[in-house]
């Protein structure tokens, strides 16, 4: 079965350094709350909000060690007046016998704020 696994994290600051280190933080994080190995991965998708153009965040995925092959696309968010700024969104579907209960988004730096509900 495929089960969505959501994540967002803030930067301070939209420098290509620091969207890579920050969108490989939150793909790690993710991946180790739910023991995630990248062959169950069916696709994932990353959304940036629109001051965010220094680097594409799925070469942060890409990067890391045995998620070569694994599908990754990016994109913008609705540019919304009032929504968070310098924000990274992921999806990703995972193939996983988990029930939707125990999957563990993860929500990082400001980006807490977009589901302090999910955040433990």
């Amino acid at each position: 079965m495929i089960r969505g696994v959501r994540g967002a994290v803030t930067v301070t600051e939209d420098s290509n350094e620091e969207v890579l280190r920050e969108t490989a933080r939150l793909v790690t994080e993710m991946a180790r709350a739910n023991d995630i190995n990248p062959d169950t991965i069916a696709s994932v998708i990353i959304s940036t909000t629109t001051d965010i153009s220094s680097a594409f965040p799925a070469r942060a995925v890409r990067n890391l060690d045995g998620w070569t092959f694994v599908p990754v696309m990016c994109t913008h968010e609705m540019n919304v007046p009032g929504a968070l700024e310098k924000c990274i969104r992921l999806l990703m579907h995972v193939n996983t016998e988990k029930p939707q209960k125990d999957i563990q988004h993860i929500y990082l730096n400001n980006a807490v704020q977009l589901r302090p509900d999910l955040v433990k």
